[in-house]
């Protein structure tokens, strides 16, 4: 999976669309480092510096592009296939990568891949390994004497491709929004590959492999048991617009974008994560920052827009203390502050602070099919991007919400997973008097409805006889008398005929709704 350029925060897309389709940063005007000399070296045959053109990555829909896409398949084959051996020599190593080559693309791609199949946790190296070898090299890398960038200029070296190394502050692990970038903690260097006319980012380090468990900043003290090897494909030719979310360049030429961001807007654009770009996202609010800021009764919100058919996205958040790992108020979880919901293609985090202690939202996700869904299988959900809550003061006190499933409030879950139509309650919060009747229609056969509801401070066994459910038809109806006025949480679970966990017939959670019922 690749992915492709998002709407991007208002003033990247505004200079992108300035400048035209080939964004172009000249070295010719003040002054940048020492590498400024090197540059114009190798683009005077180019006309320019540091170019990225109109060709954006290889994931577009035309058919050579994706002509492309389906060779580089063959391409990482035989990238994978030689590292399963040991090849003694660069030059070796090159001839062997290159061999079904097409184009410096290519080239460049099986050399990636080459570096990043490599789980330096579980390789063992010979002590009589040369240093100046690829082996050698990687050898270096698992003990902390060499680097990823070193590594793969040398191969690009011998491979005959222009590529220089950038050093700048990344986003990297113990990075929280919000940070300055005032000492040594996020530095970081990545590489440039002069490809098919332009500049393009490669970070091999981060294609690899991650960090986790990171409290803070020092993250070239690491341990092997620290470092997991997972292949990330965002961060080979990431697109310029793309790679300044994670990573600011010391030149300002070497962002590659038409109007370099400064270090503070660096700091200040919403802290995402690769996935992020992998799934199609993008925030409703143009203006968003890393840090958002409540209003008078505490509430702040986080909208983001899903892709076209992004009916398999699920989401989940976690919500904790800015300042510590504690996710909990007067015994009470920090979740229960949160109101997730779906409608329509857009994704909402509505965050209720409960006191002026500083925040941090980190939202997940994970594209699941509802047949893996309905397996009963834990899923696991990954970082797509983390935000700073700030309540300067709080006037109003917050209640948290009754303490149902985990996830999104309303009925789109019911929708996406089991296919339940909501007829008569299509939003996550019900306002209604002492009786209300919600209803479905099934558009595949489900064979059983339970609902569940809850109260703060009211035990969930007394709120039993309050719901009943009932199937007639394709129509499924739920319907619930209040024992009294109040905020409620309503739980739905169903199964289908056929849905077997471990041999017994489990229900699943469908879908939930925030209730508030009045005049009772």
């Amino acid at each position: 999976m690749v992915p492709s350029i998002r709407c991007m925060v208002p003033f990247i897309r505004a200079w992108s669309r300035s400048f035209g389709h080939g964004p172009v940063h000249s070295v010719d005007g003040p002054a940048h480092s020492g590498m400024v000399p090197f540059i114009r070296a190798w683009s005077r045959p180019f006309g320019h510096g540091p170019v990225h053109s109109s060709w954006s990555r290889y994931n577009r829909t035309e058919p050579k592009i994706l002509s492309t896409v389906h060779f580089l398949q063959t391409i990482d084959e035989v990238a994978i296939h030689c590292a399963r051996n040991e090849v003694a020599s660069f030059t070796d190593l090159i001839r062997t990568l290159s061999s079904g080559a097409r184009s410096d693309v290519d080239v460049a791609r099986a050399i990636y891949r080459w570096i990043t199949i490599k789980n330096l946790n579980t390789m063992i190296f010979d002590d009589s390994i040369q240093s100046d070898t690829p082996m050698g090299l990687l050898r270096g890398i698992k003990y902390g004497t060499e680097s990823y960038h070193v590594l793969f200029k040398r191969l690009c070296s011998y491979a005959g491709l222009h590529c220089v190394v950038i050093k700048g502050f990344s986003k990297s692990a113990g990075y929280q929004p919000g940070y300055s970038f005032d000492d040594h903690r996020f530095r970081n260097t990545w590489n440039a590959v002069f490809l098919d006319g332009s500049w393009r980012f490669v970070q091999c380090n981060w294609g690899a492999r991650h960090l986790v468990n990171a409290k803070d900043g020092s993250h070239e003290a690491k341990t092997d048991g620290n470092l997991r090897y997972e292949y990330d494909d965002h961060y080979f030719m990431t697109d310029p617009e793309e790679f300044i979310y994670e990573f600011f360049p010391s030149d300002p030429a070497w962002q590659l974008l038409p109007r370099p961001l400064s270090l503070l807007q660096f700091e200040r654009i919403p802290f995402v994560r690769s996935l992020f770009f992998k799934y199609n996202l993008s925030f409703i609010d143009k203006q968003l920052e890393s840090t958002v800021y409540t209003d008078k009764t505490g509430a702040a919100s986080v909208s983001i827009r899903l892709p076209p058919k992004g009916d398999s996205l699920i989401f989940h958040y976690n919500l904790k203390f800015f300042d510590s790992e504690e996710n909990t108020i007067s015994g009470m979880s920090l979740k229960r502050f949160v109101m997730q919901s779906v409608t329509e293609d857009i994704v909402t985090f509505r965050v209720h602070a409960p006191s002026t202690r500083p925040l941090l939202l980190d939202i997940f996700a994970n594209s699941v099919s509802s047949g893996a869904y309905l397996t009963g299988q834990p899923i696991k959900f990954k970082s797509v991007c983390k935000f700073k809550v700030v309540c300067e003061s709080l006037q109003v006190i917050m209640v948290p919400l009754p303490e149902c499933a985990s996830g999104e409030w309303g009925p789109a879950k019911a929708t996406r997973l089991f296919g339940l139509l909501p007829i008569s309650h299509p939003d996550a919060i019900i306002n209604t008097g002492r009786y209300v009747e919600i209803r479905f229609r099934m558009t595949r056969p489900l064979s059983e409805f339970v609902a569940s509801l809850h109260r703060n401070r009211t035990d969930d066994r007394a709120l039993q006889q309050c719901t009943r459910s009932m199937l007639k038809g394709d129509m499924v109806y739920i319907q619930i008398d209040f024992p009294g006025e109040g905020q409620y949480g309503l739980d739905i679970y169903t199964r289908q005929d056929d849905q077997l966990i471990n041999g017994k017939q489990l229900l699943t959670h469908c879908c939930k709704y925030l209730i508030h019922s009045r005049n009772c």
